[in-house]
């Protein structure tokens, strides 16, 4: 009996010393860490959040077309391959591929520890799935343009996949990351925009309009290494100075901050200066008149000050452009055409007396809610516009309002906003062929333009594919395709705990290395 009373008490006093252990445990968002034995435990901060001007478009990734959605929904999907942060491409769900002489077949390994978000493995299935949902296979209704030239899809045995063009694309490459082709599972068929599942380091939990978009790590993700993180918060917050108050009183942990707010923010946190390599412009409806004409476009771009707009929206924290692409893309970008264009009122004048408006016109310039930039771009554009005899109205419209009426739509005059960088110098260049409905809203139309970057496409020399680049910018500034007006550069604040932010040139935020140090 003795004996049974102390091993009750030493039963009891275990449970004892388990309870006041897990009351010292790391809870709300923080993981208790200690660098050596004796030393206090620390919290270490394992959730961020993280302020996005606006809701994303679309959770599908196939279907998802704003620069905005993907800075966020690239955490949750990944293509066959994808961008490194200086542009060139890396394996992802396949870990290496084979080129054949002809440049026709691309025979893909894929990687054998992939599962999906739901515990599925990936399969050559799913790849073969999501391919055919792009191309419309089944629904007759392509989503993409990039696979139009597919001969065949076939997967020899479970971890190899092979597409055969009809014709080499220079290109190809570049369509097989989740920017243009995310893979998604065959299983979760109609439900990718309302409970999206990919292969990426997170994991969707959570989608509140106009509130937030919740992820959380994915635990079987095939690099064992990443995320740091367990949880991500992206909060929609479309003022800036709301935005700039919620991460002063530490309800965020990272944000954009306007640059003329710089100063309220560089001694408390840590700054990081991203080069955007995308192109803010203004641009026209060309199908309809007067922007049908290329004289007005002209005496447009003539009146406009780009040096006013960076100084006063960027405060100059911003490259001037000539065309559709910025020096972030090397090689490929052609400088000087920025000087195409310099501010000349009386030439402005000439032109539009030319094309028929001796006393100018009146016009509408339609632009989003979801970031004040547009605004104020707008209120600079007209008041330079009106030196010229053009009074503009500014129509400022919701963010999903301006998607549906003036990217798909079309049903606008003129209109303000930043096109998005990416990592291939046709995907940036490519939203002007006259045959690409799903992204060419300025109705641009233009021969030679097509047939360069249809050229380009089978030219296997680089130098030969730089200076066919550099001829459809050449065609864009003469045709005063839009007013390219600046690069500008995204300056991020952050909590200065934070280590392992990855910039790349185009609109991600990606979350898989982040962290907090203390």
């Amino acid at each position: 009996m003795k004996k049974n009373k102390r091993w009750f008490m030493f039963i009891s006093l275990m449970l004892v010393c388990v309870l006041l252990i897990s009351a010292c445990s790391g809870e709300d968002g923080a993981t208790p860490s200690t660098d050596a034995p004796g030393e206090d435990v620390k919290e270490v901060r394992d959730e961020i959040k993280v302020r996005i001007n606006s809701d994303p478009d679309f959770l599908d990734p196939h279907l998802a077309t704003a620069s905005i959605s993907f800075q966020m929904i690239l955490n949750m999907f990944e293509g066959l391959l994808s961008p490194n942060t200086d542009g060139s491409l890396k394996p992802a769900i396949a870990e290496s591929f084979e080129l054949s002489d002809d440049g026709l077949t691309y025979t893909f390994n894929i990687r054998d520890n992939v599962t999906f978000h739901n515990g599925e493995p990936v399969t050559v299935e799913d790849i073969q799935y999501t391919f055919e949902r792009l191309m419309g296979t089944n629904s007759g209704e392509p989503l993409s343009s990039n696979f139009d030239k597919v001969a065949s899809m076939e997967a020899p045995d479970a971890d190899t996949f092979v597409i055969t063009l009809t014709e080499p694309n220079t290109n190809f490459l570049y369509s097989l990351t989740a920017l243009e082709a995310a893979i998604v599972p065959a299983s979760n068929d109609d439900q990718h925009n309302d409970n999206p599942i990919g292969t990426g380091p997170f994991k969707f939990v959570s989608y509140s309009p106009g509130v937030d978009l919740v992820l959380e790590k994915n635990e079987d993700y095939w690099n064992a290494e990443l995320p740091h993180l367990n949880k991500v918060t992206f909060a929609f917050q479309s003022d800036d100075q709301s935005a700039l108050m919620a991460l002063q009183a530490g309800e965020y942990d990272l944000t954009s901050v306007p640059a003329h707010r710089i100063p309220e923010v560089e001694n408390d946190f840590k700054l990081e200066y991203q080069q955007n390599n995308s192109s803010l412009i203004i641009t026209f409806n060309e199908e309809n008149k007067p922007f049908d004409d290329v004289k007005v476009r002209q005496a447009v771009n003539f009146a406009l000050s780009k040096s006013d707009i960076i100084d006063s929206v960027y405060s100059g924290y911003a490259t001037e452009l000539g065309s559709n692409m910025s020096p972030a893309m090397g090689k490929f970008y052609l400088e000087g055409l920025q000087d195409t264009y310099v501010n000349d009122i009386e030439k402005a004048k000439e032109l539009l007396a030319e094309a028929g408006y001796p006393d100018g016109f009146k016009t509408k310039l339609t632009v989003s809610s979801h970031n004040v930039m547009y605004t104020n771009v707008a209120q600079v554009a007209a008041e330079n516009l009106k030196q010229i005899g053009i009074d503009v109205e500014i129509d400022v419209v919701e963010w999903g309002i301006w998607l549906d009426r003036v990217y798909r739509g079309r049903d606008y005059e003129m209109t303000a906003i930043d096109l998005t960088g990416r990592p291939s110098a046709y995907d940036i260049l490519n939203d002007y062929i006259s045959t690409n409905d799903a992204e060419n809203f300025f109705r641009f139309n233009n021969a030679e333009f097509d047939q360069v970057m249809a050229d380009v496409l089978l030219e296997p020399d680089v130098e030969k594919q730089v200076a066919l680049y550099q001829r459809a910018q050449e065609i864009l500034a003469e045709e005063a395709a839009a007013v390219y007006i600046a690069d500008y550069q995204v300056v991020w604040a952050m909590d200065s705990a934070l280590e392992g932010f990855n910039m790349y040139p185009f609109f991600f935020l990606d979350m898989s290395e982040l962290r907090f140090t203390e």
